[in-house]
């Protein structure tokens, strides 16, 4: 995908942090060029993160955010407190603003500690440096600046751009599966929940890879997959369904020809495919009574049949012939205590970035919770996840263990 097209959840994420009146705001608008957060000498005026996407020079499309005082009090700046370190689990690079007069405070040591410990990427720019009578000598994690005069403004672009291209993530959706000219068959329902005249954002990222990297992409409903397979003169080396299709897919597509999904295609992109396939294995030994997370990514509008709230629990009771019970969350609510839980199935992330999708696999883990995802819970429920899994042959050895 084009950088100038990148969609927000493929741009770094550059978050911005620090104590109140530290300068923040005024130092993103003074990278940004623009006023994108409003300044004032009250302290606490950024109540809630301010995200922008834009192209930022040198680096290129980017999302910038700025985040309330980690020192905000009572309830209210609890919650902004809380806010600006959920931030956290989106930021690519951060940014921790610090007054130059003042130095490092206690808040801001323990959110250096926080970058550290979550392999954060991350610059302390001093701001307001105009105000000293000299400028110390700057380290590897520190720079001085202005943003009231500009000094040293160019430089911190510079610093954060560089800290942005080493964390830049070489990974692939499915290109890296194939050799140009490889045909690949895109199986597509109809989605109702996707805007007319429109497709879901996976396909979508994954037909421009397939034709950035040569692939010959045929693009057919289920209902004229049978058609489109009998007409291509040899086997295609794909065939990528939506999960929702999977069922029926799998009955049509011979098993000579390897099957995946968008879903899991993601998981590998976004997230981490063998902790989603282990934590499939659940699913077979859920209890009546337990409770089960569906989460997704996104906050699209809810349909009749719609596959979080609707499809996938009804195929799991299904499948695991128990009496369970559901929660649901959708785009930033993914709680921080998932331990009610016996299980968590999100969904691709396609609207995550991977940094966001990773943390949330991770608080699973941490917690001991098994986490899965829809395209690998859905062809565990059909009893496809070996050949599913094809594409990806060094995973198949993580089903006999699990």
């Amino acid at each position: 995908m084009s950088l100038n097209a990148a969609v927000t959840a493929e741009r770094v994420h550059i978050g911005f942090f620090g104590l109140r009146n530290a300068g923040k705001s005024s130092l993103v608008n003074a990278v940004t060029g623009q006023r994108l957060s409003v300044v004032s000498e009250v302290k606490g005026t950024t109540t809630d993160p301010v995200k922008k996407s834009m192209e930022l020079l040198p680096m290129g499309p980017v999302v910038i955010i700025d985040t309330p005082g980690i020192d905000d009090e009572g309830e209210l700046g609890e919650q902004r407190v809380d806010r600006a370190r959920q931030i956290l689990r989106q930021a690519d690079v951060a940014v921790l603003v610090v007054d130059a007069q003042a130095g490092l405070q206690t808040a801001d040591r323990e959110l250096v500690d926080v970058f550290t410990q979550r392999n954060v990427p991350y610059v302390i720019a001093f701001n307001k440096a105009d105000l000293l009578s000299s400028v110390p000598t700057e380290t590897e994690h520190d720079i001085y600046v202005s943003a009231e005069t500009g000094d040293g403004i160019n430089d911190l672009k510079e610093k954060i751009a560089a800290l942005a291209k080493a964390a830049e993530s070489n990974r692939k959706i499915v290109s890296d599966l194939l050799a140009p000219g490889d045909t690949v068959v895109l199986v597509i329902p109809i989605d109702s929940s996707a805007p007319k005249g429109r497709l879901i954002l996976p396909q979508q990222q994954t037909l421009r890879e397939l034709l950035e990297a040569g692939a010959v992409s045929v693009v057919a409903r289920e209902s004229e997959l049978s058609r489109a397979l009998a007409e291509l003169k040899a086997p295609p080396r794909l065939v990528i369904t939506d999960s929702q299709a999977f069922g029926a897919v799998s009955k049509i597509v011979p098993e000579l020809i390897q099957l995946t999904s968008f879903s899991i295609l993601f998981a590998r992109y976004k997230g981490d495919l063998a902790t989603v396939i282990g934590g499939a294995a659940m699913l077979d030994r859920l209890q009546d009574g337990d409770r089960i997370l569906i989460s997704e990514g996104c906050t699209h509008h809810r349909q009749c049949q719609d596959i979080g709230t609707v499809k996938l629990p009804g195929w799991i009771k299904g499948y695991t012939g128990k009496t369970l019970n559901f929660s649901f969350t959708s785009g930033t609510e993914f709680p921080d205590d998932v331990s009610q839980y016996s299980l968590v199935i999100h969904c691709g992330g396609c609207m995550l970035n991977e940094r966001e999708m990773k943390s949330r696999l991770v608080r699973c883990t941490e917690q001991g919770i098994p986490v899965t995802n829809y395209g690998i819970a859905i062809a565990q429920i059909h009893g496809i996840l070996k050949r599913s899994l094809a594409p990806f042959p060094e995973m198949l050895s993580l089903l006999e263990h699990r």
